[in-house]
């Protein structure tokens, strides 16, 4: 990524080589993802996505049914309540029934997230805290807004909407504008120093 000023504004680009086509963003989406005059905004959205995923992962932290020595008690009562979302558990009857989870989505909760209730439970935890900080500080934006979308998505897809639609929508927003929504964050001044110090290797080898 680079920082080209034209017509007295800045526009944070990515470096491509010169046989790479690119096509031409729109002025509107050059506005929201390439142009720093937007990081303001970006920068209310990802302290407040980060926020909520902080909230979270702290709150969980705190709870032994979640990371603890009861570690797994409360994700397998959320798992239990996704597997009875599914059209096996729909009520017998003339109307039609629409579950609200599908049965893939069921299988892989099953056979991959019940044997191993206690490490996904400290996964989520973990991950939810560290999504809420890289997204507060500015730090890697684009990697945690990505990871918070992703398990935005598992939520939904294990029936539990909540803030999840609006959060996710936040999260993509803040991973198509990762090249300025850390802008004014430690994602600036990482990028200042990767610069240098890749700099300060090239030149040392000569």
């Amino acid at each position: 990524m680079h920082l080209v000023e034209q017509n007295s504004r800045v526009y944070a680009l990515p470096c491509l080589d010169m046989t790479t086509y690119q096509p031409n963003p729109s002025a509107l989406a050059r506005l929201f993802f390439y142009d720093t005059r937007s990081a303001i905004f970006w920068l209310l959205v990802r302290v407040y996505v980060g926020y909520e995923w902080l909230s979270e992962g702290l709150e969980k932290l705190s709870d032994p049914l979640w990371f603890g020595p009861k570690a797994g008690t409360a994700l397998n009562g959320f798992v239990q309540e996704a597997l009875h979302k599914t059209a096996a558990f729909c009520p017998p009857g003339p109307a039609e029934c629409y579950a609200d989870v599908s049965n893939w989505y069921a299988a892989f909760l099953q056979n991959v997230v019940l044997p191993h209730v206690t490490g996904w439970s400290y996964i989520v935890t973990l991950g939810e805290l560290a999504v809420g900080l890289g997204l507060i500080v500015g730090l890697f934006t684009g990697v945690a807004a990505f990871f918070g979308l992703f398990m935005n998505i598992n939520y939904l897809l294990a029936g539990a909407i909540s803030t999840n639609p609006q959060l996710l929508i936040l999260a993509l927003g803040l991973v198509l504008s990762r090249r300025v929504a850390g802008y004014y964050g430690l994602d600036h001044y990482g990028a200042a120093y990767i610069r240098r110090y890749k700099i300060g290797r090239m030149l040392s080898s000569y």
